[in-house]
Formats: C-alpha cells, sequence, structure tokens
C-alpha cells in the first residue's frame, strides 16, 4: 500500500523544465566577453539549461578571445545557439568564425557575417605573418564546419576573400542552419530539432514554452568591460597623471591624489585587457620629455607643438587592434592631447618658476638684502637692522656704525653680512632690496 501511494505521488509530482539561458553580446570581441561566454557556459551546465542562447552582434574583435570563446562553444556540454540579432546587426570577422563554432547558427533577416580576413592595424601588415596567421585561421575554421557540415568553400572565401554574406545567402549556402526574425520565430524552429553535438552524440532541443533566463554581467566584469573601451581607459589615464601631479606638487590636497591614484590604476587595468603598442608609449613618453624641454629651455613653442603632435600619435598608436571599435578615436585623441599639453605646460612653468624664486621666508630668505650696521660689527660681535628687524651679525671685515651692509649668508639666527657700496639708506628706511 505504501509503495503503491508513493509511486503515485512520484507520478502525478510535476516534471521539472530545463531553462534556456541567454546572454547578449552586443560589441566587439575581448577578454571580457570571452570570460563572459564562458561563465555563462558553466551556469548554463550546473542548472542543466536545455540550451544556451547567445545573441550575437559584434564587428569583431581580438583573435585570442574569440579562440578562448570558440573552445568553450565546442567543449560546452550545453547545446550552444547562436542568432545573430536584430535586423541590421553583423557577425563580422571574430563573430563569423563564433557563429559557425555554434551547435545551431541561426540569423535574423536583414543581418550580415563574414568579411573574416586576418587584419594587422594601420596596415601595418608583415606578409610572413600574415601569411601564418590567415593559415592557422582557415586551418581552425576547416575543422569547425567540417565537423559541423557546413559549406566550407563559403567558409573559406570569408577568410581569405574577406566575403560577406546577408541571413539569406548564408542559409542558401550552407553556412548557417537557420533564418528567424526573433526570438519566438526562433523558440518555434527549434522546438522538436534534432541537432548533432561536435562530440557526435545527436540531442533534440525543446524549446517552446521554456523559461528564457538572461544571463547578466557580473558588477566586476561590468566595471572592467567599461574600462576595456581604451577611449575610458585613455581618460582615466589623463586624469590619473593630472591628480598626482597636483597632489605631488600641493602635499596635503589629498582629493586629487585620491583621484588620481583610482583612476590611474584603473587605467593601467583597462589597457592590460588590451593589445598596446609600445610605439605608442614611447611617443607618449617623447611628448612628456618636448614639454619639459619646452619649459626649461626657450622653445618658442615648437618644442610644445612637437610634443603635441607626438601625443595625438601616441594615442592613436596605444592601442594594436585593426578595429575602430579597439581603438582610440582620432577625435578623443585630439580632444585630450592639446588641453592635456596646454595644462601640462603650464603646470610645469609654474613649478619651475616656484623652484627658481629666491626663498623669501625664514632666515634663508634674509639672505641678498640689505640693512644697516646698528653698533659697529667687528668678527662675531655686532648688530644690525634688516627689514626693520634686529639681528646679530657676523662680517669677515670691520663695519662701522650706520654703514650700509649685505647679507651673504645665515646660520640660525645669525647673519654674516658685508659691507654695501649702494647708495645710502637711513636706518629707519632700511628695506629689502634685491642683491
Amino acid at each position: 500500500m505504501k509503495r503503491a501511494l508513493g509511486l503515485l505521488l512520484l507520478l502525478s509530482a510535476p516534471v521539472a523544465q530545463a531553462e534556456i539561458l541567454k546572454v547578449e553580446i552586443d560589441g566587439p570581441i575581448d577578454p571580457i566577453t570571452s570570460e563572459f561566454i564562458t561563465s555563462a557556459i558553466e551556469q548554463a551546465e550546473d542548472a542543466n539549461a536545455e540550451f544556451l542562447l547567445i545573441r550575437l552582434a559584434t564587428p569583431g574583435g581580438l583573435g585570442i578571445s574569440m579562440q578562448e570563446i570558440i573552445q568553450s562553444i565546442l567543449n560546452s556540454p550545453v547545446p550552444v545557439v547562436c542568432f545573430v540579432a536584430p535586423q541590421g546587426a553583423r557577425a563580422a570577422s571574430a563573430g563569423f568564425f563564433i557563429l559557425l563554432s555554434a551547435d545551431v547558427a541561426v540569423m535574423a533577416p536583414g543581418t550580415n557575417t563574414g568579411a573574416a580576413h586576418p587584419v594587422f592595424p594601420f596596415g601595418m601588415e608583415n606578409k610572413i605573418m600574415l601569411e601564418k596567421v590567415k593559415n592557422d585561421a582557415v586551418a581552425g575554421l576547416r575543422a569547425i564546419v567540417q565537423q559541423r557540415k557546413r559549406n566550407y568553400e563559403l567558409a573559406e572565401k570569408g577568410v581569405l576573400e574577406s566575403k560577406s554574406y546577408t541571413a539569406q545567402e548564408a542559409l542558401d549556402g550552407g553556412l548557417i542552419d537557420l533564418v528567424a526574425g526573433d526570438e519566438s520565430e526562433l523558440m518555434a524552429a527549434l522546438e522538436g530539432r534534432q541537432i548533432k553535438r561536435f562530440s557526435g552524440t545527436s540531442q533534440v532541443l525543446t524549446a517552446e514554452g521554456q523559461d528564457v533566463r538572461v544571463v547578466e554581467m557580473t558588477f566586476r566584469q561590468k566595471i572592467l568591460s567599461s574600462i576595456a573601451n581604451p577611449n575610458v581607459a585613455l581618460i582615466l589615464g589623463v586624469i590619473g597623471l593630472l591628480g598626482l601631479y597636483l597632489e605631488f606638487s600641493n602635499p596635503g590636497l589629498i582629493l586629487p591624489g585620491v583621484l588620481g591614484g583610482i583612476s590611474l590604476l584603473l587605467a593601467l587595468l583597462g589597457f592590460s585587457l588590451l593589445p598596446v603598442n609600445y610605439i605608442g608609449i614611447l611617443l607618449i613618453l617623447l611628448a612628456l620629455g618636448l614639454f619639459v624641454a619646452e619649459v626649461t629651455v626657450q622653445g618658442f613653442g615648437i618644442l610644445g607643438a612637437g610634443g603635441t603632435v607626438a601625443m595625438i600619435l601616441g594615442f592613436l598608436f596605444l592601442v594594436d587592434s585593426p578595429f575602430p571599435e579597439l581603438r582610440i578615436s582620432y577625435g578623443l585623441a585630439v580632444a585630450v592631447a592639446i588641453p592635456f599639453a596646454l595644462i601640462a605646460i603650464l603646470l610645469l612653468h609654474l613649478t619651475v618658476k616656484s623652484v627658481r624664486l629666491r626663498v623669501t621666508t625664514g632666515t634663508r630668505g634674509m639672505v641678498g638684502l640689505h640693512g644697516v650696521a646698528q653698533t659697529s660689527i667687528e668678527g662675531d660681535e655686532g648688530w644690525a637692522l634688516v627689514a626693520g628687524e634686529r639681528w646679530k651679525a657676523v662680517s669677515a671685515t670691520s663695519i662701522p656704525q650706520g654703514a650700509r651692509v649685505k647679507v651673504v649668508a645665515s646660520k640660525n639666527l645669525l647673519l654674516v653680512v658685508e659691507p654695501y657700496a649702494g647708495s645710502g639708506v637711513s636706518l629707519a628706511t632700511a628695506t629689502e632690496e634685491e642683491g
């Protein structure tokens, strides 16, 4: 009786439904994108999800990040569906490889994919290195496409000839599996669809009626994704340098030092996630050196102008990427370099001027002032009136009372004076003069 009751309860219990996890990628492929997709695949495995849906819109990105994503997709225990959407989006370059590596490749009408020829930044292509990278990309794509039973000839043209394909062309050519207008249409098309995993096993998908849970980036990943933008990293770096300079030149302000330190560390973290070009760093250092030279020697503006040009070029070459989305924009480079150059030259000028300025406080500030011998001064005996104050004075030569004197040194509260043959000034009106 108990066994029958237990069996009845088991049969009447609702069957747990697997959910569908979804991530949205809208932007360049970078290390944060790779980490995000990899962690989403792990979450899908832990949740025993039906499949992971990647909604993709990208102009391309870094090759190493693309390889990490492809490796995660091919080894995923959960099927991965890649959907290029919304209409008007593209999966170019690295996105082309990611799309073709998915268990199910889908595009929305009005989207395109392809243009995956390897490129180097700023047209600086080494033919031998480019050939090696191209052959490696083609070999990797061939291994993926042949296992996925997709059209290798069209895929190869997407790499070697930078061919791009519309959604319908990709479908007719056997590059992708489906064309869907939106996610509801996609779910209907996936319902009951049998797919063959990269490992060779088969699986039937259940899509309609499933809960779709959007996987969001963690707070850490959102911060890293923001500062991995080279334009944001550049602005943080400039703010950091100016803040630290203000703090070091005016100790005790505290706020510029704190904000400058945080901004500079965030900028360094952001650039550590990007392919940095050392030529860009050297150009920026050259620019700083020219700014210093403009202030310390009479550059007549030529050194400052040269430093500004070097800084603009340094900003443009700083991030070594062929994709505009992963480089510092020309407009921002000019907008940051010119004000930074003006501020840097002004601050350096004030600093150099303050260093060269004669000390005017304490006993050191007495050096160079003129006064009157209040008593006769012989050796270490005597008093002088300097700047309206009575000081004990010593002299290597004898100075009679009432004679003009000049302070040549100071030792604690003792002034070392010498006779001064300048124009006479009365004891009552003895004031500070320049030597």
